[in-house]
């Protein structure tokens, strides 16, 4: 795990050493026994826990040597509106500029290709607003083709199946058909399950290559990888059809580029699948886990779901194909605050910035701390997720948790104070995830669909779900192991 984050910090580009840390307003240092290395295998082992044990020693804010470098965690949730609107002086690009080529295998967006930089952030814009309505739409009708060919036209005993498994198996083609469309003369993509393979297994490995390890320590991931790049040559995407205009728009503004190879401009198409899948689908899975868990949940957000199709003149048949459009979805309060608790329990995204100069951090109005140009800048909203004082019996699913008199519940308090950001799975300021909001209407389609479809229970005999803490940091969290359910068709 040394090995890991010594190379996750050399990202930066900065001299990993040990260096003299007692300059006035420094915030406490905590260093390991073993120079270098610092406390990176404590961390490693349970961020959350190694957080929340030093957050008791030393405080709210507290620097940690790790792997030769310094990262200082702001733990008090009431400080993030002051550490998120420091934009000059806090960047969170120079991280992501260095590790995405380096994990997807395109190259840098440097000054190479003039502008494709500023293109590429516009293009996020057809992932929100009034493009959300068609993106929205699109994947109903995929998600209804992938679900009724493999799941409905079958006999309505009990099946047996994997949760995450089942969740990646919809969730993967019904995205992938929605961004990049479908074959010229077939309705699915030939090759797809194989497709799939190749993508877990990449994506097992994504932690690693976060770390900057390289791929060509990583056993078979760079023919993988190669393999999943070639998919998306630009000479085979053009014979796709109805793909969405975010990806289309894209294709045109890489062919405009004429330094940029068509394997680089396919590693960049491969990154937007990743990024559309990646944390989505084990989002899918813990949300359709924790209201099988709890069968009243499920019966409740069910009903709702129910009552708002024949609120609005849909008559469900079990023989036809549902249609949920975004305002259906926007309904969906409960299905809503599920999903977000759901989020509340499994995310554990880090939102890092790195100091760009010497400066001095204003935390309030009372505090600042000064930091040092190189220094790696934390919130782990884990840690205010899983807050007692914030949220009651943390560790708990609550369907409801996000509800109030019917209406949406926002308010949450820290030492008494209203906390401007009390859910954060989607990242927080300028680099907030562009398509979260398509995130939550796929999932709640997905879950819609099934619980419209099919009666759903957990198997007997085997243990809750627990989560990997491997990708502690990075995201939504997989299930340490898959769960097995049984499904069958509802009655007519």
């Amino acid at each position: 795990f040394s090995c890991f984050l010594r190379n996750a910090f050399a990202t930066f580009g900065l001299p990993l050493m040990e260096e003299d840390r007692s300059r006035k307003d420094e915030p406490p240092l905590i260093k390991g026994w073993i120079p270098f290395i610092g406390k990176a295998l404590e961390f490693g082992k349970d961020a959350h826990k190694f957080l929340k044990e030093h957050k008791r020693k030393f405080g709210d804010v507290f620097t940690v040597q790790i792997a030769g470098k310094y990262m200082t965690f702001i733990m008090d949730p009431l400080l993030y509106p002051n550490i998120i609107k420091q934009g000059r002086q806090l960047d969170f690009h120079e991280f992501s500029n260095r590790v995405a080529p380096f994990a997807f295998g395109y190259p840098p967006v440097t000054s190479k290709f003039p502008g494709l930089r500023e293109q590429i952030k516009r293009s996020f814009i057809l992932l929100q607003g009034d493009n959300l309505t068609p993106l929205t739409e699109s994947m109903m009708g995929n998600l209804m083709l992938v679900f009724r060919q493999d799941y409905l036209e079958q006999e309505s005993s009990w099946k047996t199946a994997y949760m995450y498994k089942f969740c990646n198996s919809i969730m993967f083609e019904a995205t992938f058909l929605t961004m990049y469309g479908k074959p010229a003369s077939a309705s699915r993509h030939s090759g797809m399950s194989v497709l799939e393979k190749d993508f877990i297994k990449f994506d097992n490995m994504f932690p690693l290559l976060v770390a900057q390890i390289p791929i060509w320590l990583l056993g078979r991931t760079k023919a993988i990888r190669q393999r999943l790049i070639n998919y998306f040559l630009p000479h085979q995407m053009s014979c796709w059809s109805h793909s969405s205009e975010f990806i289309r728009t894209r294709f045109e503004m890489f062919e405009q580029y004429d330094t940029l190879r068509d394997f680089d401009k396919a590693a960049h198409h491969f990154a937007i699948l990743w990024a559309s899948l990646g944390n989505t689908v084990p989002a899918t899975f813990w949300a359709m886990y924790y209201l099988v868990s709890h069968p009243e949940a499920l019966q409740f957000v069910r009903q709702e779901l129910e009552d708002v199709l024949r609120l609005s003149g849909v008559e469900f048949s079990r023989d036809q194909d549902v249609t949920l459009t975004p305002a259906h979805l926007e309904k969906l309060l409960y299905m809503g605050t599920a999903i977000k608790e759901s989020f509340r329990l499994c995310s554990s995204s880090m939102n890092i910035r790195v100091a760009q100069e010497d400066f001095s951090l204003r935390l309030d109005a009372e505090r600042s701390a000064a930091v040092r140009k190189g220094d790696v800048i934390a919130l782990y909203p884990q840690a205010l997720h899983l807050d007692p004082e914030i949220y009651e019996d943390p560790e708990t699913f609550r369907f409801d948790r996000y509800v109030q008199n019917g209406q949406k519940k926002t308010d949450f308090y820290k030492d008494g104070q209203k906390l401007k950001h009390y859910l954060m799975p989607f990242g927080s300021g300028a680099t907030k995830c562009p398509g979260r909001f398509f995130a939550i209407n796929e999932i709640k389609q997905f879950l819609s669909v099934i619980l419209l479809y099919l009666d759903l229970e957990l198997e007997e005999g085997q243990s809750k779900a627990t989560l990997d803490l491997s990708r502690a940091g990075l995201g939504v969290m997989l299930p340490a192991k898959d769960v097995r359910f049984r499904y069958r068709l509802r009655p007519v």
